[in-house]
């Protein structure tokens, strides 16, 4: 079978289409012919180098396809069948620790992601294990079935589970053309919250308007803190959802009022932000960090697509055999949602 590797990496040329043996599954797996898998951010950073990735390595988080073999326990105890429409679950945990058995699987001490630490799923047929594996909403593509469970989790972990999100709260959120972005818009509208989010161009705000965002910031042309001010009658935002970093953290401390909360999943513009910790003590704010997320928020998500409040945002599906374009044009930050390759 075709599988896309590295064998090391730098740029868009160390992507290879290999052929590779099919895998083999252990009876608590199932083995899925692979329909679509999107591209990550994460997939820009593994190529150009993260410490600990094992070469050569096979890309990608997350993907949807048809169960083609069932192990002895897949079936009997998950109820996987041949011919299941399914989509996978962009993590690997142990199931027994104490992170684990408390609903804090993204807490694991062997907490793994596809792709970067455990072969991924870009690949004509993978072998994953059932309890990593859900069946597709029925009103979702192939393509918007594997775009959608990594950033969404991610979102929706960040804005339930860690800001508590209320139909009362004023959320701020960077970047509405980015798969956590564009999920995010959608998940804090579908708890009622007002949303202010941010664009770099026409076209791009126009969309993050028709995803339900209340204001929309243009960050090429407005200061985004002084411009959430006014939005807010001076009082700032209840909830900051931050995966830029380094470039928008003055912003970041400016925008979120007193008792507010930052939730940062990302540092895309670098990781080095300054804090007066007077500051954030007398106004009583709190910085949250988020990783990813659990199961239980894939299923709350799959909930609200399935009532049609959430729906993945595709920008452009590539062949998998143009995995470079795909990759250039995810980097070249032309997207607005995700980016499909197609197998």
């Amino acid at each position: 079978m075709k599988a896309i590797r590295i064998h090391e990496h730098g740029g868009y040329d160390v992507l290879k289409i290999d052929e590779i043996l099919m895998p083999t599954i252990e009876p608590n797996e199932v083995l899925i012919s692979v329909e679509a898998a999107a591209l990550n951010h994460l997939d820009l950073w593994v190529r150009k180098g993260i410490p600990g990735v094992p070469l050569p390595q096979i890309m990608g988080s997350e993907a949807s396809g048809v169960v083609v073999e069932v192990g002895e326990v897949a079936h009997d105890r998950y109820h996987f069948e041949k011919g299941d429409e399914v989509f996978t679950v962009p993590i690997r945990t142990c199931g027994h620790c104490f992170y684990c058995l408390s609903g804090q699987e993204n807490l694991c001490y062997e907490f793994a992601i596809p792709g970067e630490t455990i072969e991924g799923v870009q690949a004509e047929y993978v072998a994953v294990p059932a309890d990593f594996v859900f069946k597709k909403p029925a009103n979702l593509s192939w393509e918007e079935a594997a775009a959608f469970p990594l950033a969404g989790m991610t979102a929706y972990h960040m804005l339930s589970t860690k800001a508590q999100v209320r139909p009362e709260h004023w959320v701020l959120i960077y970047g509405a053309s980015s798969g956590v972005g564009s999920s995010a818009i959608q998940i804090a509208k579908a708890f009622g919250a007002s949303v202010i989010t941010t664009a770099g161009n026409e076209e791009k705000a126009a969309m993050a308007l028709k995803l339900g965002a209340d204001h929309v910031i243009r960050y090429d042309r407005q200061p985004i803190g002084q411009t959430v001010k006014e939005i807010t009658n001076g009082e700032g935002v209840d909830i900051v959802i931050e995966h830029t970093g380094e470039s928008t953290w003055a912003d970041t401390l400016r925008a979120v009022r007193r008792g507010g909360k930052i939730v940062t999943c990302g540092a895309t513009t670098g990781p080095n932000v300054r804090i007066d910790l007077r500051a954030l003590f007398i106004k009583q704010q709190q910085i949250i960090g988020s990783t990813m997320g659990t199961r239980r928020d894939l299923i709350d998500l799959v909930a609200l697509i399935e009532r049609e409040k959430f729906k993945p945002i595709i920008s452009k599906v590539f062949p998998y055999e143009q995995v470079e374009e795909a990759h250039r044009f995810l980097e070249e930050g032309k997207a607005f949602g995700k980016v499909v390759l197609k197998f």
